[in-house]
């Protein structure tokens, strides 16, 4: 997940492409500041990394700096740069780094940054808090005071011309699922939703294509959370309860053939019910009864 961000301006310095080391600390010291991380609990940073004899060694000085104001410790974090392995993708370099990281967590891997084995002779590794990866190795965890840690990066991207960006991203740690959800007694709630029919109906056809790819891979109470919190509303609406995997791909699959009623299956137009959605939401007797209904979950009243 996204822990945190910054976003600063190196103003004026001696070229449109040299950076200032303040602002770059800044930016990471607000980043870590303003979200509450602990520099000695980030175990990998993706850098700007260009390669550069100038710009570098005033990153890892910036870094540094910021991690100093924690910790004393040296060589705790890897760290790595996309472009010893893609080039410098400009404007994209930072969504570059992103994914790069993202790939890292899913994998819990930490790829090489390639071309390496000779670093800047201007940057002192030792003395800070940073090594730079040279071999592909597994993502520990890591461990500070006897505490087992999630996996934290941070990851800068600094423009040319002086914008420098910070972000923070930490691996998601599933919590134990709920009582009342483990082997499956509980019905879900699929919600869909699209621009336009066509739109949905491709959704339907994806869901249920993703459904199948995974066979028994889905956790169906945590796909129908994010369906319902984690999407953006849209007109054309599609909703089922299941209470299984095989009973959604089957619901999905009869849906998409045509049948004509389909059990705990409904669709409709946001439009179409404006007026009573107003109502829903402005009239306190109505909004009581829906919560009832929830608390008894009636779901196919509230779907």
């Amino acid at each position: 997940m996204l822990k945190g961000s910054s976003l600063n301006h190196g103003g004026k310095t001696n070229g449109y492409s040299v950076p200032n080391p303040q602002s770059q600390a800044s930016v990471i010291g607000q980043a870590l500041k303003e979200y509450d991380v602990d520099p000695r609990h980030i175990s990998y940073l993706e850098a700007h990394g260009t390669g550069t004899k100038l710009g570098d060694p005033i990153e890892i000085a910036a870094l540094t700096q910021t991690f100093r104001q924690s910790t004393s410790e040296n060589q705790f974090c890897l760290i790595g740069s996309a472009k010893s392995n893609i080039g410098h993708a400009e404007s994209a370099a930072g969504i570059a780094g992103l994914t790069k990281v993202l790939l890292q967590m899913k994998h819990r891997q930490i790829v090489p940054s390639l071309h390496s084995s000779v670093l800047n002779p201007h940057i002192d590794f030792e003395k800070t808090p940073f090594v730079v990866n040279q071999t592909l190795r597994q993502w520990e965890q890591p461990e500070v005071n006897g505490r087992r840690l999630p996996r934290i990066a941070g990851l800068s991207s600094f423009g040319a011309g002086g914008s420098n960006a910070h972000m923070i991203v930490e691996e998601y740690v599933p919590s134990a699922a709920l009582p009342e959800f483990q082997g499956g007694s509980a019905p879900a709630v699929i919600l869909l939703s699209a621009r336009t029919p066509e739109q949905l109906n491709q959704k339907i056809h994806d869901l249920l294509a993703f459904v199948r790819k995974q066979e028994n891979a889905v956790d169906l109470y945590s796909m129908a959370y994010t369906l319902q919190v984690g999407r953006e509303v849209m007109e054309e609406r599609f909703g089922l309860i299941v209470n299984s995997v095989e009973q959604l791909v089957e619901r999905l699959q009869a849906y998409l053939d045509g049948e004509q009623y389909v059990e705990d299956c409904y669709q409709g137009q946001a439009k179409r019910g404006d007026e009573a959605v107003s109502l829903f939401n402005t009239d306190a007797d109505l909004q009581e009864t829906i919560d009832k209904w929830i608390a008894s979950r009636r779901l196919s009243r509230v779907l």
